[in-house]
């Protein structure tokens, strides 16, 4: 029972009296309560002694309440802001908040789950304020685990929330804090004005991930993964990564030509990597991810790519593989995709045992301050939301911000949990070098103006305690002369990205042909395989049917519908060794109910996953039902097929049209990645499209934006109109020698269409085919159709059930790279004089009309017709009869009806 904090020693008295001449007048709370006051009004055992006054129990009650509040709230009174001076009260704890007094301090009291009992009150408040109210304030009572909570508590108050820091470890984070300083003054002073994104304020943050990297090889961790913003990336990259200052010299100096490969990008969102061996003999491999201007969008492609070295490592894959996301506080608060990635810490597919998440706080968001940034009291809010502890540290104490990271990475370690922690620090300079704050913040930046800088205080401080002023001066001048030195030497070639994993795979424009059937008798045993389900399953009736049923028409030769080809493409290669991971909303059982990957037993409700069954080797399975959002998810799959080469990697929208919720991960990452970064990926999107009247948010997957971010052989941009071709554009994307990202767009209706329907010969002894031409079945040509996906459909059964005679049929299957000379062999097999049409469901101003129109003009020597919708604001009309009305008009008007 919670004691409520307005309640007075009278009233409890009363409260006492009643229950003794009538104990059902009180609750059961109070009775028991009451009861036990009772006990204790007994003599004190052998010591004798005056039975307790109810003035003294609740002065006992108020002392425990003390100890829980600066538990709870203690982070109100710490000492954090090197930039406002410390606060020395607060009124909820303040003693007279617990009715205790001055008069209280050397009273003895017992105490629960505290470092000793009895123990006066003065060392109570001594010890809880040292704790919580010192350079580091923690947020952890929200925490609804009680053993976590009791966990930190013992780990924090015994030592009152201090390390121990002595010798060689405080001249180490000297060292570091020196060279963060120096290097910035050093590209100040080379390259003044260049565009750097200045560490200067935060310089704490190189000494801390010195720290964390040493502590985390201590735990176990051979991998740390790291993503983080452009401030103070530079720095890190040098100081952290190793990376050579004569090669950072040389990307100011834009001289380092010989290391661009594609496009490029500006150097502060470039990724790197480097081995290191720290604490004796542990061997460590840190990460970092190249990351776009979209602060927080690499937060879900660290993680993905976490997960996977995760999983290539097995069991003991968390512990050994570390994510770390630094954030700027601006963003932390601002961007849902933080939200989102933290939603995704403790789902089973994308769990990734931790992540330690660093907020360098710095105060401002460009120009905006923390009031108008957000409603919240600290930036670090939406971390409460999956129980993560909150460490708010002071930015220019670095023992306490060491002491900080230590002890979060031992909490991610011991529960596998996300953590926090946040130094708050400032800004020196402007948002860049060519920024100036005063404009915005006259009183701010004239207090940093005036503090000195954190290496000259924290040498300051380490004189104070007896170190020796010439000694400190030689570890600047030697960090100095390894400066000097390095802007003398020539940069250092850099290692090519496809080196470990991707050593079997090169840069190349997707123009590869490659074997993709596969022999009848290994499509019969795993088509049987995959149908069979557990002694004892008890699988949904109509599940059964369809398994039975996908069985026979392989067995028959077909005809095979959409889900029984995905389901062989995926069981083919699971048995040549390939990972399978396949993710999104519903793709379990498919938006559509077509793809039951996952079976659930109707009697325990536990899943069983037929196409495990067709694995070998260390090949694995993985179908994963995603929480509903795009933006995360599909930068998690994105992170995860960067490490992952050798394994299909899927997402699959609900419908196409969400798409669009993910889209600085198209733009910056998937469409764009390697020619900035020079970083492969082979993910596959399955994007659902097709005008069938369900409005304007579930027809179109916007066909046409991919066409316009297609460029320099990026992508495969792919509308496969048979279940064969996607079989084996699915086993194309393993089976070529290079990755490139897969834009597939996928059917609904023609998921049961009688017609979209393949042969089991068309998976032994064919492969995709990147246009198929498809000639009157008699009399002469009179006119050509030209068109891409679903609307093949509509013509052919319309020129079936007319009967209508000399229409060729001509499908582009592959829109991107286009097969052109494949396309002008078709067409120039027709008369020139014969009309040739482009038709298309979509509006005139979207799907692929304007991509295919130069193209098919410089083909057949003038514009071909245009059939389709009109141009529209929205992709579809919101009316399913306006839409069929619509549609009709399209397939008679492209028919000459």
């Amino acid at each position: 029972m919670g004691m409520p904090d307005n309640v007075s020693p009278l009233w409890i008295e009363n409260q006492y009296q009643l229950w003794k001449e009538n104990p059902e007048a009180l609750s059961d709370e109070w009775r028991a309560f009451f009861t036990g006051f009772d006990l204790g009004l007994a003599p004190r055992g052998e010591s004798g002694g005056a039975p307790c006054t109810v003035e003294e129990l609740m002065k006992h009650s108020g002392v425990q309440s003390l100890i829980y509040r600066y538990r709870d709230i203690g982070h109100l009174l710490a000492c954090t802001d090197p930039l406002s001076p410390c606060k020395l009260e607060h009124p909820h704890l303040a003693l007279s908040a617990f009715e205790l007094d001055t008069s209280d301090l050397d009273t003895s009291f017992h105490t629960r789950r505290f470092t000793k009992s009895p123990v006066t009150l003065r060392e109570v408040v001594q010890v809880m304020r040292s704790t919580y109210c010192g350079s580091t304030g923690v947020e952890f009572m929200h925490l609804q685990s009680p053993e976590e909570r009791q966990w930190l508590i013992d780990q924090m108050e015994p030592t009152c929330n201090r390390g121990e820091f002595e010798g060689d470890r405080r001249l180490t984070i000297l060292k570091k804090l020196k060279e963060a300083a120096l290097f910035e003054r050093v590209l100040q002073k080379k390259f003044p004005g260049q565009t750097r994104f200045s560490l200067e304020g935060g310089d704490v943050l190189i000494p801390m991930l010195d720290a964390a990297i040493k502590k985390a090889a201590s735990l176990g961790v051979t991998d740390v993964v790291l993503g983080m913003p452009h401030r103070g990336r530079l720095n890190v990259l040098c100081n952290i990564f190793g990376m050579p200052y004569e090669n950072m010299f040389a990307e100011f100096a834009d001289n380092s030509e010989f290391g661009v490969v594609g496009e490029g990008d500006v150097k502060y969102h470039k990724g790197y990597s480097a081995d290191f061996t720290v604490a004796g003999d542990r061997s460590i491999h840190l990460t970092m991810a190249s990351n776009p201007s979209h602060l927080e969008a690499i937060d879900p492609v660290v993680e993905g790519k976490a997960r996977a070295r995760q999983d290539r490592l097995g069991s003991d894959g968390e512990t050994r593989v570390l994510p770390l996301l630094i954030h700027g506080d601006a963003a932390f608060s601002g961007q849902g995709v933080v939200a989102e990635t933290l939603n995704l810490s403790q789902l089973t597919g994308y769990r990734t045992g931790g992540t330690l998440h660093v907020v360098l706080n710095n105060q401002i968001g460009f120009t905006t301050l923390p009031a108008d940034a957000r409603s919240t009291c600290y930036a670090t809010d939406a971390a409460k939301m999956v129980n993560a502890p909150v460490f708010h540290v002071y930015g220019d104490d670095p023992e306490a911000v060491i002491h900080a990271t230590e002890l979060a990475l031992a909490f991610r370690d011991r529960y596998h949990r996300d953590v926090v922690v946040e130094v708050i620090c400032y800004r020196r300079f402007g948002h860049n070098e060519g920024d100036e704050p005063y404009f915005t913040q006259p009183l701010m930046y004239q207090q940093i103006k005036l503090r000195p800088q954190l290496h000259e205080l924290y040498q300051s401080e380490l004189i104070a305690e007896g170190e020796d002023p010439e000694s400190l001066k030689g570890i600047e001048a030697e960090v100095a002369e390894e400066l000097r030195l390095a802007s003398e030497r020539e940069s250092v070639p850099r290692e090519s990205a496809f080196l470990a994993r991707w050593s079997g795979m090169k840069p190349a424009i997707p123009r590869e042909s490659v074997k993709t059937s596969v022999g009848d008798d290994v499509i019969q045993a795993l088509a049987e395989k995959i149908s069979v389900t557990p002694q004892g399953f008890n699988p949904h009736p109509k599940v059964a049917a369809l398994l039975q049923k996908r069985r026979e028409a392989v067995q028959k030769g077909g005809p095979l519908d959409w889900g029984n080809a995905e389901t062989l493409a995926y069981a083919t290669l699971l048995n040549q060794g390939v990972s399978v991971r396949i993710s999104g909303q519903d793709v379990r059982r498919g938006t559509f109910s077509h793809r039951h990957a996952a079976l659930f037993d109707q009697v325990t409700g536990d899943p069983f996953y037929p196409l495990s069954t067709a694995a070998t080797g260390e090949a694995a399975f993985c179908a994963f039902d995603s929480m509903l959002a795009e933006f995360s998810v599909l930068g998690f799959e994105y992170g995860y097929s960067l490490e992952s080469p050798d394994s299909l990697v899927v997402w699959e929208a609900q419908y196409g049209d969400f798409v669009n919720g993910a889209e600085v991960i198209i733009d910056q990452f998937i469409t764009s990645g390697e020619a900035k970064w020079e970083r492969s990926s082979g993910l596959v999107l399955m994007l659902p499209h097709g005008y069938e009247g369900q409005g304007a948010e579930h027809s179109s997957a916007r066909i046409e934006r991919f066409l316009a971010l297609s460029a320099a052989g990026n992508l495969q941009v792919v509308y496969p109109s048979t279940p064969a071709q996607l079989f084996h554009v699915l086993r194309r994307q393993i089976v070529q020698s290079f990755r490139k990202p897969l834009i597939l767009f996928t059917p609904k209706s023609l998921l049961r269409h009688p017609s979209c329907v393949s042969k089991v010969e068309d998976l032994t002894g064919g492969q995709f085919r990147e246009v198929i031409a498809e000639p009157p079945q008699q009399g002469n040509v009179r006119q050509v159709l030209i068109c891409t996906g679903k609307i093949y459909y509509d013509l052919a059964d319309r020129i079936a059930r007319d009967q209508i005679q000399g229409t060729a049929l001509v499908r582009i299957e592959q829109l991107y790279p286009l097969g052109v000379d494949q396309l002008r062999n078709e067409l120039q097999r027709y008369p020139n004089d014969v009309p040739f049409s482009w038709v298309q469901e979509e509006p005139h101003n979207m799907g692929a009309w304007r991509f295919m129109r130069p193209v098919l003009t410089d083909i057949l020597g003038h514009v071909p017709r245009y059939v389709g919708r009109p141009e529209a604001a929205a992709p579809a009309s919101g009316s399913h009869r306006l839409d069929r009305v619509e549609q009709e008009r399209i397939v008679s008007e492209a028919l000459g009806i």
